[in-house]
Order: C-alpha cells, then structure tokens, then sequence
C-alpha cells in the first residue's frame, strides 16, 4: 500500500532539439544571406568610395552566396548595387565583370520564402524589371549581351535554379506578369536607337522583342506607346548578311497587328518611311529570294502589307509606288510585261508560290477600298488578267503548269476577287468581254463535260466531285455587275440570252426531285435577282421571260411551307421569288394573265398568311402592284384561308399586328384612345415633332413606307371595304380606322405643319391661322365620331351577345317545361287507370270536346250518319300512330295480347312501348 503512494519518478527533460537539416532530411542549397546594406555602404561612403579591391571582393563574396538566386524581399539592394556599378561602370572597368556575374544570377528564378511574397513584393518586382531596362544604358557590349540573355530567361523561364532549402522558385506566369505591368517593353524599344551599330546586340534585343509581344497584348501596347512600329519597320532594310534582322521585324509587326492596337498601328506605319520600307523588303525578297526560307519571308511580307493597307487604306502605298508593283507582280503571269522587276521572274508550284498567288488577288481587293488605286488597276490590266481565270477547268494539267486542283482553288480566288473588282472597273470588265466569259463558263457548269471538283480551301465548298463551286461563283460575280444597274451591261446579258439561260436553270431545278442543300438555294437566289434587275422596268425583257418564267415563280410558291425554318435559306428564295413576281410579272399583262390562271395570287395569299411579320411588307407591296390589273380583284375576294378565312379577315389581322408592333395606342378591342393622334406609334411619339428642311421629309411622310399600313389601304380601296363579309366584330372595328386612314394621316400632317410653326415662332396670316384651326377641330372632330362608331359596334355585339344568351336560356327553360308537360301526363294516366271515377270523368271531357268540334246547324235535307265508335275504350285523343305500354312476352310465358288468327299466322307480336299504325 505504502508503494502505491510513492510519487512516479519526473520524465527526463531533452536538453537539445535535433533539426531536419541536421537529421539530413533537407536537400537542396542553403543560402548564407549576406548583408546588403554594408555592401551598399562600402560601394557609396565618401571614405570608402575608392577602395576598389574591396568592392570587388564583397560583391565576388555577394555572387557566391547567392548562386541560387536572389530573394525577393533582397531585390531592392541588389539593383541598388547594379545601379551603383553601372554608373561607376565608364571610369572603371573592373565593375563590369560583377555586373555581369549579378546578371546572370538575376536570369535565375527569384525566390520566396513564403506564397504570399509574390503579392507582398509584386511591386518591388515591377521596379527591378523596369531597372533591368534602364540597364541598357551601360555602352558595354558585354553587359547588353547578358542583359538580353537575363531577360530572354525571365520571360521564357528557360534557366532551371538548383534546389533551395526552405525557398520556392517563382512561376513563368508570375513573371510574365510583372514584365507585363513594367514599362521594360517601352524602355527596350527606346534603347534600340542606342544599338544602331552593333547587330549582335541588337538581333538578341529584337528576339526579346519578339518573345514579349508574342501573346500579350499589354505588351504589344506598351511597345506601340514607344513608336515599335514605326522604329523597327524603318530600319528593317539594314545591312544584315544573316537576314535575321529583318525576319524578326516582319514577326515583331506582325505580332503588333494582330494583339496590339491596330489603329495605333496603322498612324505609326502611315508614313512615307515606314511604306518605302516594306515596298523595298518586300521588292528584294520577290526578285532575288529563291529559298524555302526566302520565300516563306516574301509571303509574311505580303501578309504584313495587306494587314497594314486593310487597316489604313490612306497610307502613301500609291505615293510610294508600293501599289503599282503589286498590282505588277499580281498580274505578270496573265498579262505580258516589259518591267526590268518581272523580265526574269517566274513563280513555280510550290505551295509557297502558290499561297503567294492567292495573297497577291487578295491584296488587290484590299487596295481597291482606296478610290484612288482605281486607275492604276485598269492602267495594270488586273481585269484581263482575272478574266483569264474564267474558262473551262481541265483534268490535267502540264508539269510546270498549275495542279487541277491548285487551278481550281486560284480560278474560284479569282472570281471572288472580281465580285468586288469588276464593278468599281465596269469598263475594263465591258472591254474583255467578261459577259461573254461568264455565260460560257455557266453553261459549262451546267453541260455534262467531266469534270470532278477538289473542294479545296473555303471557296470551294460544296464543290467537291462536281462543278457547283464555279458555278457558284460565276452566279455571284453575274449578280455584283446587274446590281450596278449599268444599261450597256444589262443590255449586253439580254442579248446573250441571259434571261433564257437561268430559266432553263431554274426550271430544271424546280423540277428536280433531289433536295436542295444550302448552296443550291444560295444560287437560286443569285439567279432570280439577276432576272428581277435585267426584267425591271423594261416591258420588252419582261415578254422574255414569259411563260418560262411565270411556271418558275409559281413552283416556288407552292414551296413547303415547312422549308422556310429549317436554316438552308428557303426563306431568303421564297423573298427572292416574291421579288421577282414583282419586277419580272406585275407590268407585263401577257404574265400577269398567265400569272392569275396558275393560282398565282391564292399562293401569294397563302403565302402571307403562313410567313411571319418581317416578310409581310414585300408581299403586301406585289399584291398591291398586281391589282392595277382588274382581273386579280376577284381572286382576292374569292380566296378562303384556314378556317374559312377571307382576305379581310387576314388584312385586318395584319393592321393589328402593325399597330402593335408599332405601339399604337388602342384598347383591348381596337378603340382609338387618343384622338389628337390616332395614327401615331411609340416611337414617333418618342421622336417628337422638330422643324425639318423643306427637302426633307418628316416622320408622318416617312412612316407610309416604313410600315405596311398604307399598302393594306390601298388593298381595301380595291377590295372595298364598305361591306366586308366575314369579319368579327373587333375586325369590324378595326376597319373603321382602315377606311379614314388617308384621312387621319392627312390630318397628322397639318398637325406637323402647325408645330413646326410655333417652334419656329411663326405665326401664320388670319386665314391661314383660321384654316389651321379648322382643320385641326375637324381631325379632333373626325377622331371623335370615329370613336363612337367604334364604341357603338362593341354595343351592337354586346347586345346581341345577350339576346342570343337569353334565346339559349328560352330554349333551356323550353326543355323544362316539356319535361314537366311529360310528368303531368304521366300523373294523368296513372290516376285514370287506377280510378274508376277519374275514367269516367275523362271519357265525358272527351265526349263533350267531341260534340264541341262538330256542327251546331244540321242540314235537314241530307243524311248525316253516326260516326262514333261504340264499346270505344280510349279516353284520350291520339293520332294515326299511338304507344301501346304492355307487359313483355318473356313475362306472359309466350303468350301475346294478339288474338286474330291473321295476326298469329303472321307471328305478330307486341313489345314493350310498341307503335301501332290505325288507319
């Protein structure tokens, strides 16, 4: 017991603690900090200023400590230290080679010692960067080559650091980031003036460059902000036996077009300099660059100058003569030329050639956006030599020809080249006979000659194995020269037989059972506008088109209906076909004829009613243009819809459609709510009325075409619209505001005119004033009875909903009172036939209404006989046919209430509620 008291001996106290780095569990090197700040003070104290064994041994001391990397919080003393060399750096020497060793300790990662250093000393960090690049600044070739190599390893995170004990290198991104937020990028364009006459320095400075402007747009920006693109785009012509020098510029550009700021870009290369300079590169590379690699430059040359003339049109290149060696260069091949530039030039089929081919037709379209490059494109023939595209594509070809297939992709460039082309050179187009041209090659798309498309690259799809791609292409260019509605062009395609060649076209099309992708509507398209621009306003095109053409639009008038949402463009074909009925049709009165004979306006109809509100307006607008013909009023009256839908109906429906659109003011039913302005819309509200020129038209004038409020008046004014028939009641009321609204907008304008007046502090004469007034209380009058008229149909169809509700609770209380009727009889015939007495009183009220209906004076001198009927058991009246209630057979054991002998032989038998026929 006495040991179980005993107190436990104490636990022995360690007395030492045994570390990680002692236990070897640490890798990695350590890093013996060194102290800054008397490093910085024997560098800059006037009593040790010139002590320079010593300042070489604390920074050899300070380089072999940090052999890993410096710290991020140590990073302001160390560029203390550099700054302190680099000015000391012109009267000594000796201070370049620790310069040189800190700078490729800098290329290092920086290192933390905790993840949140990188936020607490991220502007610490910006600073160094920006150090780094004032560095440039030291005039030793040494020191900018390491400085460069620092910088490449910085942004690149190329060095790999050693290990560290207790510290974490920082990251790429982080550091991409500081330089980012630095000027590093500014002070690095700035000090390429400095570098002028050493290359060396100068390609490593320009790769940095590269690198920096690569993928950030900070960058890009930064660098525009120090005029990059004007300074390195001037100098990139100078003297460089490698070339380097100038393909790091071209990259450098174009890195600056693509991520920075392009109108930035475009001012600091809109100069005679900057211009003069790529036209030379570009010039030497094209004349005398026969490799892989000079060639791969000539094209990025290229792809440069169309960037640089697509975002300034304005620059001096037609100044410079940078625009006529393109256009040389672009054309050569196609149209001869005594030029010393293309006497000896010839382009192969290599792929580089063949891009440059490509690039030089794309060019010619970016230049043409400049008015003045016009005639310098007829004085180079670039018509003719695109024309010489437009022939028929062979299946072979020579061997120092273009491949079919490259052919083919340059042919469908060309003709894409020429949509925008031709028509700003409608001249030259006329002289090469490019109608002529285009009629061929479409007849050739549509013959049966073998050929099989490549479908290459973007002009050619949909074009593989077949010839749709040049026909494609062919239909576009047709339709960029009709739209200049030039008579000579259009006139020259009518005498080809433009008109009967697409009808044959589209005939074949319309009657072909294979569905229609995409690009088959696309051309369709293409070829009815082509037709509407030849046929309009001329009668004699019009016969032309003729029968053909009428059994087209109306084949696609029959379209499915179902097509117009499925996204291939049907839509934009049903537009096309309405566009055409109006431009080829309406006018001609042989077409319109045979136009109504096919159904054409029930189709059109029909078409209105099942398309939505944004193709309402064209459809509306051929309608109305057609009835000038009187024959097409009755097939509009005529013309039933879904659910027996008239075309008043469908008109009015449309208005109401309009007017909301619009924000019309109008109640539930289609009352007019404000009568100062019954026709006027939110958003001519919203503009308010402002005194215009007398050349220009106001909103009550322009609001007629932009609405379809004005063609579904004209509309009623040939259908009539006194007496419609088919119309409910809020239709009805609608239509009162349809029949004055020619009136009502008549009215709007003199509203304008007075407004306009009094904002311009104008005061008309006496009967001016007088008239002014008058016509304004007879719109307000006019407003008003409308508004009545209105309000009394609403009474009218309210009142007669309420008589046919009380009609429907007559008829109700009708059937109750049958039903009662039923009862009362059925009451009556129980009590007769259960009470002797009631029978009797029965069969006398019979007898009596019996002798009532009969004669009162009798004739003497003729014999009247006794009609009643003797042992007569009924007690009612009843009619040739009476219900007979007996008791069911299966109830009697077969036995029937039929006793005559002829009834039995004839199996006659009574059922329950049978009719028996007395004669």
């Amino acid at each position: 017991m006495a040991t179980q008291l005993q107190p436990k001996p104490p636990v022995p106290v360690v007395g030492h603690v045994i570390t990680d780095e002692e236990m070897g569990l640490k890798k990695g090197i350590k890093i013996q900090q060194v102290n800054f700040v008397k490093v910085i003070k024997l560098l800059t104290d006037p009593h040790s200023v010139a002590l320079y064994e010593r300042h070489n041994h604390a920074l050899q001391r300070l380089i072999r400590h940090y052999s890993a990397g410096f710290l991020l919080k140590d990073l302001v003393q160390v560029f203390k230290i550099l700054n302190v060399c680099a000015d000391r750096s012109h009267e000594q020497p000796m201070y370049i080679k620790p310069m040189i060793e800190m700078l490729k300790l800098c290329s290092l990662p920086f290192l933390r010692e905790k993840s949140s250093d990188e936020t607490t000393y991220s502007q610490i960090v910006i600073e160094s960067f920006s150090q780094l690049g004032y560095l440039m600044r030291v005039p030793s070739r040494e020191v900018r080559i390491q400085l460069a190599n620092t910088l490449e390893a910085i942004y690149t995170n190329n060095t790999k650091g050693l290990l560290v004990q207790d510290h974490q290198p920082t990251t790429r991104a982080y550091n991409a980031a500081m330089v980012e937020r630095s000027d590093i990028a500014e002070t690095l364009v700035k000090s390429l003036t400095l570098l002028e006459n050493d290359l060396e320095v100068k390609l490593r400075l320009m790769i940095i460059l590269q690198h920096f402007s690569s993928f950030s747009p900070i960058n890009c920006n930064s660098m525009l902000s120090a005029d990059a693109a004007s300074r390195i785009c001037s100098r990139m012509n100078d003297p460089d036996p490698s070339g380097k020098l100038l393909f790091h510029s071209i990259e450098i550009l174009w890195n600056l077009m693509e991520n920075g700021d392009r109108e930035e870009m475009a001012r600091q290369l809109n100069s005679f300099i900057c211009v003069e300079a790529l036209k030379d590169a570009f010039t030497q590379q094209m004349t005398n660059g026969y490799s892989h690699y000079d060639r791969q430059l000539r094209n990025d040359l290229l792809v440069l100058t169309t960037l640089a003339v697509a975002n300034n049109p304005e620059a001096p290149f037609i100044e410079t003569g940078y625009a006529k060696v393109l256009i040389l260069f672009a054309t050569f091949q196609e149209v001869r030329s005594h030029n010393a530039l293309v006497k000896y030039l010839k382009l192969g089929t290599s792929p580089e050639d063949f891009e440059l081919k490509k690039m030089l037709i794309n060019v010619l379209v970016v230049l043409s956006k400049e008015p003045a490059v016009i005639p310098l494109l007829s004085e180079g023939h670039v018509i003719l030599a695109l024309l010489s595209f437009i022939k028929n594509n062979e299946n072979s070809s020579q061997p120092q020809e273009w491949s079919p297939a490259q052919f083919e992709e340059t042919q469908l460039h060309a003709m894409s080249a020429l949509c925008t082309l031709a028509p700003l050179c409608i001249q030259d187009y006329m002289t090469c006979q490019g109608n002529t041209r285009l009629l061929l090659l479409l007849e050739w798309c549509v013959g049966k000659d073998d050929f099989a498309g490549h479908g290459n690259a973007f002009h050619g799809k949909g074009g593989r194995g077949n010839k749709r791609a040049q026909m494609r292409y062919c239909l576009h260019l047709m339709r960029s020269v009709v739209s200049l509605n030039d008579g000579e062009v259009n006139q020259d395609l009518v005498d080809q037989g433009a008109i009967n060649q697409l009808l044959d076209i589209l005939l074949s099309a319309t009657r072909s059972s294979i569905e229609d992708d995409a690009i088959d509507v696309e051309m369709q398209c293409d070829m009815l506008f082509i037709l509407s621009v030849l046929c309009e306003s001329n009668i004699h095109r019009k016969e032309l088109y003729g029968e053909k053409g009428v059994e087209v639009v109306l084949r696609y008038l029959r379209t499915d209906a179902k097509k117009l949402n499925r996204g291939l463009g049907h839509h934009r074909l049903m537009l096309a076909a309405v566009d055409n009925i109006w431009c080829c049709v309406i006018g001609a009165y042989i077409n319109e004829d045979q136009f109504l004979e096919g159904q054409g306006v029930f189709l059109l109809i029909d078409l209105l009613e099942s398309s939505t509100r944004n193709t309402h307006n064209l459809s509306l607008g051929c309608l109305t243009d057609l009835c000038e013909n009187p024959k097409t009023v009755p097939h509009l009256m005529a013309w039933k819809g879904k659910k027996e839908r008239t075309i008043a109906s469908l008109l009015v429906d449309i208005w109401r459609q309009e007017e909301t659109h619009m924000g019309v003011k109008r109640d539930e039913n289609g009352v007019l709510i404000d009568p100062a302005v019954p026709l006027m819309g939110s958003f001519q509200e919203e503009a308010g009325i402002k005194p215009l020129p007398a050349n220009q038209p106001s909103h009550a004038i322009t609001d007629i075409s932009e609405n379809m409020r004005a063609k579904i008046y004209a509309l009623f004014c040939k259908i009539g619209s006194e007496d419609p028939k088919g119309l409910s009641t809020e239709e009805q009321v609608t239509l009162v505001i349809i029949r004055r609204f020619l009136d009502f907008k008549e009215g709007e304008i003199w509203v304008e005119i007075t407004s306009e007046l009094e904002q311009e502090n104008l005061r008309p004469v006496t009967p001016d004033q007088e008239l002014l007034e008058m016509l304004s209380k007879s719109n307000q009058e006019m407003a008003e009875t409308i508004t009545e008229e209105q309000n009394e149909l609403l009474e009218s169809q309210r009142q007669q909903a309420l008589l046919e509700e009380q009609e429907l609770y007559s008829e109700i209380k009708e059937n109750h009172k049958q039903r009662e009727k039923s009862i009362k009889k059925w009451d009556d015939f129980v009590a007769r036939t259960s009470n002797y007495a009631i029978l009797k009183n029965s069969k006398g009220r019979q007898d009596v209404a019996i002798d009532d209906s009969r004669a009162k004076q009798i004739d003497n001198e003729h014999s009247f006989h006794d009609i009643d009927l003797p042992s007569l058991q009924t007690t009612t009246f009843q009619g040739r046919t009476i219900m007979v209630d007996s008791t069911p057979r299966d109830i009697l054991d077969g036995s029937t209430l039929i006793t005559s002998h002829t009834d039995a032989e004839n199996n006659l038998t009574l059922s329950k509620h049978a009719s028996i026929a007395v004669s």
